[in-house]
């Protein structure tokens, strides 16, 4: 497990655990979900960088088995599909070739595939220069959305946004130069209109002859950071447009093993546009189809090592919810100030069958840490960018 410092790593390494898998996390001992019990060991290693691969081979003699590697973000995605030949001793890699890889994670080549095959998506321009951004600012409609092309290292060190949203000509150019010199870079994308919950979002799992084994269709309900950031509460649903789209873009591609697609609505046409795609890895969502009884993680892992698929691999739309309380308290406290959410609402939000990111009654303790940092930082320096956050307008990608 490659990140199990991060919040799809500890969700992660819990289903599959729970599924008797011995599970080995890779990730800063110190931080608050490395301090979870469900591991059968803990391994500080470098988990972005080239040393990974490194790390890995000198491991590998040592493992009783041939072991299935699960990166959790992005970087290790690429650093593995590039590397697999060096890793094939000891680890099984369930990637497909690594220009599909690269294609479906760089938001650029994504879209330009996506499109070339006549899938929907929205206006977008591609920025490497201030003159390019000044074009782009004269074609593009506005409101729009600006964001890297792929958020490598530097950028997420600096932003915790995915995107901003743009409200003019001046307001583009300055953000671009603000965020241009942290990604290689930038897109400026046609904004789609719609709240939180016309995000949609569909996790597969394709084996090595491309077919789908487990899909799983879900929205937002909220997110945070506000408009361009990540879910903090979701939902299972049905939307046959998302599910039939992902499973064909994916199929088109060549496509094995963990997938994401996330799709919007727009409340003006009623198409859906695609956003963007996560692939190779799970997601902060993954676990909501494994709370909905849907074996998305432990299917990708039989069919790995070659053990027999789980019978529960259909979606019964039982409207499951998935929630990570450190994040939904901060955009729902949010709306609250805002005027976008009573009370009740957010009570009634809240009803229902849940899976929870990060709580757990039988791994407490990553828990009650996450929620304590989250308290230093809000009485700390980060304190300031939370309120700031906190005064931000409406609206949602």
């Amino acid at each position: 497990m490659i990140g199990l410092d991060n919040l799809v790593g500890i969700q992660t390494a819990r289903i599959l655990a729970a599924r008797g898998v011995p599970v080995i996390g890779i990730g800063d001992p110190r931080h608050p979900f490395c301090r979870t019990r469900v591991c059968q060991q803990i391994l500080h290693f470098e988990t972005k960088g080239k040393g990974l691969i490194d790390d890995l081979v000198e491991l590998g003699p040592h493992l009783s088995g041939k072991a299935v590697l699960v990166p959790c973000s992005d970087e290790p995605v690429v650093l593995i599909a590039r590397e697999r030949e060096r890793l094939a001793p000891w680890y099984h890699v369930p990637l497909p070739e690594t220009r599909v890889v690269e294609m479906l994670l760089d938001k650029d080549s994504f879209i330009e595939f996506a499109d070339e095959n006549g899938f929907p998506v929205p206006q977008t321009f591609t920025l490497t220069s201030h003159d390019e951004a000044v074009e782009a600012s004269r074609r593009i409609s506005f409101p729009c959305v600006i964001k890297p092309s792929a958020r490598n290292p530097r950028w997420r060190a600096q932003f915790e946004e995915k995107g901003f949203k743009v409200n003019g000509v001046e307001e583009l150019l300055t953000v671009y130069e603000r965020t241009a010199p942290y990604a290689e870079k930038m897109l400026v994308q046609e904004w789609i209109e719609g709240g939180e919950d016309s995000l949609f979002s569909c996790n597969v799992y394709f084996d090595a002859a491309s077919r789908p084994l487990v899909t799983f269709v879900a929205r937002k309900l909220r997110q945070w950071p506000p408009v361009t950031g990540q879910s903090a509460l979701g939902q299972e649903c049905r939307n046959d447009e998302v599910l039939d789209t992902t499973v064909r873009l994916f199929e088109q591609a060549g496509f094995r093993g963990l997938g994401y697609i996330e799709m919007k609505r727009d409340t003006h046409s009623g198409r859906h546009l695609l956003v963007e795609a996560n692939v190779g890895r799970p997601t902060g969502r993954s676990a909501i189809a494994e709370a909905g009884g849907v074996e998305l993680l432990y299917t990708m892992y039989c069919d790995t090592v070659g053990l027999p698929l789980p019978e529960r691999r259909e979606q019964t739309y039982a409207g499951i919810k998935w929630i990570y309380l450190r994040s939904d308290l901060q955009a729902a406290l949010r709306q609250l100030l805002h005027g976008e959410l009573d009370l009740r609402g957010w009570w009634a939000s809240w009803r229902g069958r849940k899976g929870y990111a990060v709580f757990s009654w039988s791994d407490p303790l990553p828990f009650w840490l996450d929620m304590l940092g989250a308290l230093r930082d809000l009485l700390g320096t980060r304190g300031r960018s939370f309120l700031r956050r906190l005064a931000r307008g409406s609206g949602g990608r």
